[in-house]
């Protein structure tokens, strides 16, 4: 299988990458971010620690790491109707926060909706421009108040 593009050729930029260092213990950070995110107008409907679950049933000796699901229902529901529901295989826009070392998170994003039209499950319109314009700005008002 060939890929539809050449990851070598992606910019941070291209898929919306933001990150941020919190220097703060790991749990600290979480609700720290889940506050943030919740502020900018994101619900967060789904959390999991993946550090927790691969230690426990694979002995993985991973560091604390955690997923934060954070959904905007308006956009989500506009992003549902423009991409003709494909877009919710990707749902919701992932935050993560994992711990560099103990009392240094760092936390990580990507833009679900960039990455949507630059593998071609949303369409590369003027709605979907809008959709990802709205999402971004969330995004970065969220991550500038970490």
């Amino acid at each position: 299988m060939t890929l539809p593009i050449d990851p070598a050729q992606i910019e941070p930029d291209d898929i919306g990458a933001k990150q941020t260092t919190l220097e703060m213990d790991h749990e600290e950070a979480i609700e720290r971010v889940r506050e943030v995110f919740t502020d900018a107008g994101f619900g967060v409907p789904v959390e999991f620690s993946p550090s927790e679950l691969l230690n426990e049933k694979v002995d993985a000796d991973r560091d604390p790491y955690y997923v934060l699901g954070a959904c905007n229902p308006a956009v989500a529901d506009r992003a549902l109707d423009a991409t003709d529901g494909k877009l919710g295989a990707l749902f919701p826009c992932n935050v993560v926060v994992w711990e560099e070392e103990p009392g240094r998170q760092r936390v990580y994003h990507v833009s679900i909706m960039r990455i949507a039209r630059l593998v071609g499950m949303a369409p590369d319109d003027d709605e979907m421009a809008d959709i990802v314009a709205e999402t971004g700005e969330l995004v970065d008002n969220a991550f500038e108040e970490l």
